[in-house]
């Protein structure tokens, strides 16, 4: 069998499982099985595929059948346009999370001014470590409160080069910070914002992801709450605080703190505020 009519059959499977993008889920995981990028799939598409390609390419197919996401299979995922390692300790990074990268730019303009950064529940590294490329002499500090998931952050650090300059610490929330002295320019934050009651009906590729990462187990603005009327602790006077969020929209942020902008994906969703830290 070819590459292209075992494409044929894997996209037929998989749209008959409920996958939104059976195609490009196909092609990713025979990439991913042989080892090679698009434009060498495209060369050999009319070639049948090695014994040993197709029978991981199958395995592969399998547990996309099942929903599992194909970030995990594939064990990485874009986000700035780089990669990052992931697996099933960490959120996979969304495109709609770069919107809080986009947000700091539009503040901090001098990438090479040595600003001091914070990003609150790190996961994957993803917003940590793509703070660090785009301001080479930052200083950032994350956290998080999964010894598992700062595993995987510091090694996709590693590999980005960053890590000499992100201190990695483990906590829930701001108690990670107890022993920080020296304010932040920022603090950057995409917690868990899924009400208890969402969650039901997210689509089942939610299921294999961190459910910790995902909710409050409450109506999604625990943390969101957490993160606006603790922040002025950590940070600088005229600081900002930038936090993603979802249908739970945002909390009355306290009078600390004056609203920046709130932003908003390319469906109309509110997806974040910006808020700036005015000591009263």
């Amino acid at each position: 069998m070819n590459s292209r009519e075992l494409l044929l059959q894997a996209t037929a499977l998989l749209k008959n499982a409920g996958c939104d993008t059976p195609r490009l889920d196909a092609e990713v995981l025979l990439m991913h099985a042989w080892g090679i990028d698009k434009t060498a799939l495209i060369i050999r598409m009319l070639d049948e595929a090695p014994a040993d390609v197709e029978k991981s390419f199958q395995t592969l197919l399998a547990r996309r059948q099942q929903r599992e996401p194909v970030a995990y299979i594939t064990g990485e995922k874009e986000f700035w346009s780089r990669t990052f390692r992931v697996d099933a300790n960490v959120l996979i990074p969304r495109p709609e999370t770069e919107h809080l990268i986009e947000e700091l730019l539009k503040r901090f303009t001098d990438p090479l001014k040595r600003y001091r950064f914070c990003d609150i529940g790190t996961g994957s590294g993803c917003i940590a470590c793509t703070i660090a490329c785009e301001f080479p002499n930052a200083e950032v500090v994350a956290t998080d409160i999964s010894k598992s998931a700062l595993t995987i952050a510091s090694g996709n650090a590693e590999s980005l080069n960053v890590a000499n300059r992100i201190a990695f610490k483990h906590g829930d929330m701001f108690s990670a910070l107890d022993n920080q002295t020296d304010p932040f320019d920022a603090i950057i934050s995409n917690p868990p914002y899924v009400s208890r009651d969402e969650m039901e009906a997210l689509e089942p590729e939610l299921n294999y992801e961190p459910r910790a990462a995902l909710t409050d187990e409450d109506d999604g603005k625990k943390y969101l709450s957490t993160l606006l009327n603790e922040c002025h602790h950590w940070l600088k006077p005229g600081g900002y605080i930038m936090v993603e969020t979802g249908l739970c929209g945002l909390p009355k942020p306290p009078k600390n703190l004056k609203i920046s902008d709130s932003y908003s994906d390319l469906a109309g969703m509110k997806r974040g505020g910006v808020y700036q830290y005015k000591p009263r």
